[in-house]
C-alpha cells in the first residue's frame, strides 16, 4: 500500500525526550538537520521509513470531536505551512514527554520528518513523519594517521530502524488523516502510551483489519472458551487451530457462514462460537463483516501465533500440522498416558 521509491526527505528535526515519571529532561534543538550530504539523507531515509508496510492503517479520534486532538492539530498546520516544521516539531516533543509518564517508557530522541512523493493507495501525496529512537548500541571508531592508530568505544543510534514511528498522509483530512505506525517495543504496560496516549488513533476497517481480527477471534475461542463449553483433547484444539488458519490460507474472500462449517462442522460448537463471537465483539468494540476479501498479509502474520505444539511435561514437543486421524491417545495399563502417532515416511 505504501511505495517508497519516489520519496523525498524535504525537512528532519530531532529532540530529546525523557521520561517525565523519572524527571527525565526534555531537550530541544535549535535547528533542522542539515540535509546537505547525500549519503546521509539515503541513510536517514532509510532509517525512517524502511518499517512500514501500509497493512494497518489509523486515522486520528478524540471523543468530543477531530479538533480536540493535539496530534492532528499540529499535522494540520505542518501541511498547512510545511517550513514550519521546526516550530511545530516543538510542540511534537513536547506532547509526548507530557505522554511519557510510564515508569517504564524509555526517554530518546525523537525525530520530526517531512516528505513529498510518497505514494499511499496509488496516490502521490506529501506526508509528516515521527520517529522515536529508544536503545542505543556500542560501536567502535577506528582513526588511522601516518603516527597513530585509536579505537574508541561510543554508543549510538542503529540506522535499522527506528524503535517507533509513525508517517501521517495527508489525505482525508476531515476523517483523521490516514496514518501508518510501528512499534518494535510494544510489551508490557507502557505500550499504549504511543498508539494512545500521544497520537490517540482508531483503526480503519480494511481487509487487513478484518482478517486479522477474526482470526484473532477464532484462537481466543478455540483456546479459552471451547474447553469450557465441551470436552475437547489437546490435540482436537490444535487440529482446530490448524484448520481455521488453512482455511484463511486457501480461500481468497471470507464468508463467516461457509468458515463455521468448514472448521467447526458441529451445530453446537457453531452455535457456542457464535455466542462467544457476539460477546468478545461488544466487549472489545471489534466490528468484522459477514464476508470480506481475505489478506494474505493477515493471515502470515496471524499463523506465526498459533501454536500447533502438544508439550508432553518436559520431555517431548510434538508439533501437529496435518491429519488429526494420525494421532492417537490413550493410557496404558499402569495408567501412564501415551501417543500413539501414525506415519509413512521419516525425514
Amino acid at each position: 500500500m505504501i511505495q517508497l521509491t519516489h520519496a523525498s526527505l524535504q525537512t528532519a528535526a530531532v529532540h530529546e525526550v525523557g521520561n517525565k515519571h523519572l524527571e527525565e529532561p526534555i531537550r530541544f534543538s535549535e535547528e533542522l538537520i542539515a540535509l546537505d550530504n547525500d549519503q546521509l539523507v539515503a541513510v536517514i531515509s532509510r532509517f525512517f521509513l524502511s518499517s512500514f508496510n501500509g497493512n494497518e492503517v489509523y486515522r486520528f479520534h478524540n471523543e468530543v470531536g477531530i479538533e480536540q486532538n493535539e496530534m492532528f492539530t499540529i499535522a494540520s498546520r505542518i501541511f498547512d505551512k510545511a517550513d514550519d516544521v521546526l516550530v511545530q516539531s516543538n510542540f511534537i516533543a513536547r506532547h509526548l514527554y507530557e505522554c511519557s509518564a510510564h515508569p517504564r517508557v524509555k526517554g530518546g530522541e525523537v525525530y520530526i520528518a517531512y516528505f513529498k512523493d510518497i505514494v499511499f493507495e496509488n496516490e502521490t501525496m506529501d506526508a509528516v513523519g515521527i520517529f522515536k529512537s529508544e536503545n542505543k548500541e556500542s560501536y567502535l571508531r577506528v582513526n588511522l594517521d601516518e603516527r597513530k592508530q585509536q579505537v574508541t568505544a561510543e554508543e549510538g543510534t542503529n540506522a535499522g530502524k527506528p524503535d517507533k514511528g509513525c508517517l501521517i498522509f495527508n489525505t482525508e483530512k476531515e476523517d483523521g488523516y490516514r496514518i501508518c505506525i510501528v512499534d518494535h517495543l510494544s510489551k508490557g504496560g507502557e505500550a499504549a502510551y504511543w498508539k494512545d496516549d500521544f497520537l490517540s488513533l482508531r483503526p480503519i476497517s480494511n481487509d487487513f483489519l478484518q482478517t486479522n481480527q477474526f482470526l484473532g477471534i477464532a484462537k481466543q475461542f478455540v483456546t479459552k472458551q471451547l474447553t469450557e463449553d465441551f470436552d475437547v483433547s489437546k490435540p482436537d484444539q490444535i487440529d482446530l487451530l490448524n484448520r481455521s488458519v488453512e482455511y484463511f490460507k486457501t480461500h481468497e474472500s471470507f464468508s463467516q457462514d461457509e468458515f463455521e462449517q468448514e472448521v467447526f462442522a458441529d451445530k453446537k460448537v457453531i452455535e457456542s462460537f457464535r455466542q462467544f463471537d457476539e460477546t468478545y465483539r461488544e466487549e472489545y468494540g471489534i466490528e468484522v463483516a459477514d464476508k470480506f476479501d481475505i489478506s494474505p498479509q493477515a493471515v502470515k502474520k496471524q499463523a506465526r501465533v498459533f501454536k500447533s505444539v502438544l508439550k508432553l511435561d518436559k520431555n517431548f514437543h510434538i508439533y501437529i500440522h496435518g491429519n488429526r486421524e494420525l494421532i492417537e491417545q490413550g493410557t496404558d495399563a499402569d495408567g501412564r498416558k501415551f501417543y500413539k502417532i501414525y506415519y509413512e515416511e521419516e525425514r
